[in-house]
């Protein structure tokens, strides 16, 4: 096939994609809505739940991803001094570290608040 015809081909399946997922979104939502209706539940009484800590988690998380980012670069270019081209896994395995570490702080952030709150709650009975 030539590439002009790959690239018209690649058009119409992204475009048909796209509104086959939109189509199948707002209809599996009316179905949702449909049975709970049905059920005597008023649908507009359910909110997404919140998340309070989420843009502290994310937050955490890129900044361990950054860090272990770069403490792999001044390692690439200090200890290796840039001359292997191997060390892609240091990368991978630093950001995955610090990563996870800030995931970890966030989570222990999360429940010492929800622990305070909970004494609170508990002092007021």
């Amino acid at each position: 096939m030539d590439t002009g015809n790959l690239a018209i081909l690649m058009i119409i399946i992204v475009s048909l994609g796209l509104f086959l997922m939109i189509f199948g979104i707002v209809y599996l939502n009316k179905r949702e809505n449909l049975a709970m209706i049905e059920r005597n539940i008023d649908p507009r009484s359910f909110k997404p739940q919140s998340a309070p800590y989420q843009n502290l988690k994310w937050g955490l998380l890129l900044i361990g991803a950054g860090v272990g980012l770069f403490i792999a670069f001044i390692l690439n270019h200090a200890v290796f001094n840039g001359f292997n081209d191997d060390v892609f896994f240091l990368y991978v395995a630093l950001i995955a570290i610090f990563g996870g570490a800030g995931l970890f702080i966030s989570y222990r952030i999360e429940k010492r608040e929800v622990l305070d709150k909970e004494d609170q709650r508990v002092e007021k009975l």
